[in-house]
């Protein structure tokens, strides 16, 4: 633990997380939305306009676990890259 810390407070390495961070945003963020989202679309489509939404009621509790889970965790996160992008841009 004591060895992850010094290698966070030296400088340039902090530099490259947060640049990792910002390079991994839209895959961390946008995928999880795309994935939550297809799922419940192809519930509406196969299960509600075609009669059988009981036949694909798993695919409906999955994307809207995926997309809460998602938004619940994101939210958070962003806030705390855009604390640490701006101490970056500050420093």
């Amino acid at each position: 633990m004591n060895n992850e810390m010094e290698y966070v407070k030296n400088q340039s390495n902090y530099n490259k997380i947060v640049r990792t961070e910002l390079l991994l945003m839209p895959i961390l963020v946008i995928i999880p939305l795309i994935v939550g989202s297809l799922l419940i679309y192809d519930w509406y489509v196969r299960g509600l306009l075609k009669g059988s939404s009981l036949d694909y009621f798993g695919e409906l509790l999955l994307g809207i676990i995926i997309l809460f889970v998602n938004i619940l965790f994101d939210i958070p996160f962003l806030k705390s890259l855009k604390e640490l992008s701006k101490k970056k841009f500050e420093e």
